[in-house]
């Protein structure tokens, strides 16, 4: 019989289940395994990559080709298809494997009592109704119910967002607590010890709830989106009008065969083949750079996708913050103290009225502070593991609070293992969720017994504990109240002298002198106020979404400038999120999965495009659902990492920013090929369509058209995809949500540059036509020659040595541009005649207006607007 606290007895529980009756509920509810996703068969991956609407009109292209045995240009359009499809399947391949490595949250073996007896049993083994042991450092297996509690504390953070540990205990009226008697499958825990019978595993337990909200499909990105209307679009347009040159020429009287075979390279020629390339190389460069930096990309796609980003939507412990308690402020009736440093290393200063106290003189300097953390440190069971061959980082031992505590005595000079054999410890009154205390008995000289209690400042800070006079204690109790106004988690230091040990708990908490206050909270990352300002820099709204307490995540969100100093959270236990989001707010605290969840789909519907960060399990479901999911991959949870599209493999925040960086370099160069391709398809119609009116009855030939679309759209648009970001990229807004691919004046852009092409193209065949001159070639070579002009003055960084490839590309096309009209073979093959050097030097001086053309309208094209200012609320949607 397992007697509980209150001294009832359970029967159920005496013995745990007996082994049959395990395996038999383990056979039929499938044992605590969480759905695991499965790898994607090869041929959907293929799949995916073929359905993109480009590579549709390119299989299409490649069609028509065929059919009209042109085989040539269909071996070339069926090549990029290949090449598209490959890069995208295998870097989703190395994505999966990447995370596929990153170790699971899951305990992999829990210790339950059955038939009797304690054993170890896989987690996977778990049913319900097994009775679960615990102890300090356990991952919790299963969701269970808690029948035995001693000094229990357990991590949440990964489950509710909470930084600080969860006290777990039984009620002594039997009636217990709804959240205090339980503990979820994913927790840790940090002290203490308990048992407990399992309620629920697998999908049924807490983590499994959380995990089925994640099983929808990942929606497309906004680059996807905005390449599937530009597809649909040049799929319509080209096909209107290489029917309307069609229809035309046979109007004419021209063959229909060759007008058939011209209106299908025309179609070819418009559209911008070479686009899924370009953008898959744009994507693969940004993936490599990412990679380089720590970052892992799950979907190539993603790289693009925080380059236009609107709201960055982010969790707080572990992500802004360290996610370790540091002791950052001490009091004692003779005044404040500041403490630095950051983690569990005993490196950092005390600072105290302007003056740095060192380690080894503060008993000189600060005898109080010393006397202060002295008490603490022994009245703390936690230790500290100083770094080894397999850890580069100090590490805590039990309640993370009270390794806070180690680590700052150890700042102040105090040797925690010499302190722990002169005062030894003979007795404990241990801590309790009532009296919200712990209370500690040490040795002293000459057999008097040193008396030292801690706890929660409301709980300690009473006249009938402590002696002091009530001004000290009124002083205490304001700068307490002021701290955890603040966010820090504040606990009040008192001791005594006794004679003998106390008997109970009563006996040690009372005649007490008060040391002092501690508070402890967990800082913010160093680089986390930087990535922030860089994020405002950027026109990017910050937005923190936290299940901690409302005070710690404004304190937060205050000293990082998310939100003005006097701006609060909003408290999600009390105010819907979702209409919230919409109003400008920027701080949720108390947010359930499902209520990050309603706040990033309300900020979706209102036209943001949103990034979400986490690393815990309730992190999830908003990283699944957002535009692009960032998880953390040391301390991130295998829930939170198999949710998001990109992975921090280091936990640095600021990797976020070079990402967004990398999308919008991606998104600048996929237009800046799109001004480029479509600019020369566009003169290539336009040529066709106006030849005939000024003397040409048929400018081009088809196989001259595939070819300068062959050279222009090949090598020199992949090159584009290499051009580097904009230095001025991250000092502008992120492009309206709504915009497409060819908006912000992309459209008019195309337009100027294709009617100067087009002007320079007809100029000089109607000039080649009235001097009697080879006027096909002349039309042929001048059309090539200004595109790739257009190609070289389209740079991001003109006068610079940045991106060669882009040089080297321009060069063979122009070899092989001049192979056409003067190689034999070339010739017989395109119908061209050789011309004379001056005629060549005239054309290749004409079409260096191209170059000018395309850099002029650089200039002329209108500016954005400036960013965003700091405090400016969340842009709404019309």
């Amino acid at each position: 019989m397992e007697p509980r606290p209150n001294g009832e007895l359970r029967t159920a529980s005496a013995g745990g289940l007996s082994s049959r009756d395990a395996a038999t509920r383990l056979a039929r509810d499938g044992g605590n395994v969480l759905p695991t996703p499965q790898p994607t068969p090869l041929w959907r991956r293929i799949a995916t990559q073929l359905r993109d609407p480009l590579v549709l009109v390119l299989l299409a292209a490649a069609g028509f080709t065929l059919a009209t045995t042109d085989f040539t240009d269909a071996a070339v359009i069926l090549l990029v298809i290949a090449v598209n499809t490959t890069v995208g399947v295998l870097q989703e391949i190395k994505a999966e494997r990447a995370i596929t490595a990153l170790s699971a949250l899951t305990a992999p073996a829990a210790r339950v009592v059955r038939d009797g007896r304690q054993r170890e049993v896989p987690a996977a083994d778990l049913v319900p109704d097994d009775l679960l042991i615990l102890a300090e450092g356990d991952v919790v297996p299963a969701d269970a119910r808690l029948v035995e509690s001693v000094a229990l504390l357990v991590d949440e953070a990964a489950l509710t967002g909470e930084s600080a540990p969860v006290d777990k205990f039984l009620a002594a009226t039997g009636v217990d607590s709804a959240s205090s008697a339980v503990v979820s499958a994913g927790t840790v825990v940090v002290r203490g010890r308990g048992r407990a019978v399992i309620t629920a595993t697998g999908a049924a337990s807490a983590m499994g709830r959380i995990a089925a909200m994640m099983v929808t499909s990942p929606g497309r990105t906004p680059l996807q989106r905005r390449l599937a209307g530009v597809g649909r679009q040049l799929a319509v347009g080209a096909l209107l009008l290489c029917g309307l040159v069609l229809a035309l020429g046979l109007l004419r009287g021209q063959p229909l065969q060759l007008m058939i075979v011209t209106a299908i390279s025309l179609v070819v020629a418009a559209v911008p083949e070479s686009l899924p390339a370009v953008v898959t190389l744009s994507l693969a460069l940004g993936a490599r750079r990412m990679t380089a930096r720590h970052a892992v990309i799950r979907r190539l796609p993603a790289v693009e996708t925080l380059g236009s980003v609107t709201i960055l939507a982010t969790d707080k412990t572990g992500t802004l913050t360290e996610g370790t308690m540091v002791v950052r402020q001490l009091w004692t009736p003779h005044g404040n103290a500041s403490v630095s440093g950051f983690g569990f290393a005993p490196d950092g200063q005390i600072h105290r009225d302007g003056e740095n106290i060192v380690a080894d003189q503060a008993g000189d300097q600060a005898p109080d502070l010393v006397e202060l953390m002295r008490a603490a440190v022994l009245c703390s069971d936690a230790s500290l593991r100083a770094p080894s061959p397999d850890n580069d980082d100090w590490l805590a031992v039990g309640d993370p609070t009270e390794a806070a505590l180690l680590t700052a005595g150890g700042k102040l000079g105090i040797d925690v293992d010499a302190l722990h054999r002169a005062s030894p410890r003979h007795a404990e009154a241990p801590f309790d969720s009532e009296r919200k205390r712990m209370s500690t008995a040490h040795q002293l000289a000459a057999g008097r017994v040193w008396i030292i209690c801690k706890g929660a400042p409301e709980s300690l800070l009473q006249p009938a504990i402590i002696t002091d006079h009530s001004d000290v204690l009124r002083q205490a109790t304001d700068r307490a109240d002021t701290l955890a106004r603040e966010g820090y988690r504040v606990l009040a230091v008192a001791q005594a002298e006794r004679d003998t040990v106390p008997g109970d708990a009563a006996g040690y908490e009372h005649g007490l002198r008060l040391l002092g206050l501690v508070a402890i909270l967990d800082p913010a990352r160093a680089s986390a106020a930087t990535t922030i300002a860089a994020c405002r820099d950027a026109g990017i709204t910050p937005v923190l979404i936290t299940g901690d307490h409302p005070a710690t995540a404004t304190a937060i969100a205050t000293e990082l400038h998310i939100i003005d100093a006097g701006d609060t959270a909003v408290d999600c236990r009390t105010t819907d999120p979702g209409p919230a989001a919409t109003r400008g707010v920027r701080v949720f605290a108390r947010a359930t999965p499902q209520q990050k969840v309603a706040i990033i789909d309300a900020l979706r519907a209102a036209g943001e495009v949103v990034a979400m960060t986490g690393d815990g399990v309730n992190d999830g479901p908003a990283l699944h659902r957002a535009d692009i999911g960032v998880a953390m991959g040391k301390r991130g949870t295998e829930v939170a990492r198999q949710a998001a599209d990109l992975v921090l493999a280091d936990d640095e925040l600021a990797t976020v920013v070079a990402a967004a960086q990398e999308g919008r370099r991606v998104y600048a160069n996929i237009r800046r090929f799109l001004l480029y391709a479509l600019s020369g398809g566009a003169a290539e119609i336009a040529v066709m369509l106006i030849g005939p009116f000024v003397g040409l009855p048929l400018p081009l030939l088809p196989a001259q058209i595939l070819w300068i679309n062959l050279l222009t759209h090949g090598l020199p648009g992949l090159a584009m995809g290499s051009e580097p970001a904009d230095p001025d990229a991250m000092r502008k807004p992120p492009r309206p949500p709504a915009e497409t691919v060819l908006g912000a004046g992309l459209w008019q852009r195309v337009l100027r540059v294709a009617a100067v092409i087009v002007a320079v193209t007809i100029g000089v065949g109607a000039w080649a036509h009235t001097t009697d001159r080879p006027w096909q070639t002349l039309t042929f070579l001048a059309l090539g020659l200004t595109q790739l002009a257009v190609a070289l003055g389209s740079r991001a960084r003109p006068g610079t040595a940045a991106n060669p490839m882009l040089f080297a590309a321009v060069g063979a096309a122009l070899l092989l541009q001049l192979a056409a009209i003067y190689a034999p073979p070339l010739r017989e093959l395109l119908g061209t005649e050789p011309v004379a050097a001056t005629d060549l030097l005239i054309v290749t001086a004409v079409s260096a207006l191209g170059f000018a053309a395309i850099r002029l309208d650089r200039r002329i094209h209108s500016t954005p607007p400036p960013p965003a200012e700091l405090g400016t609320p969340i842009r709404k949607s019309n």
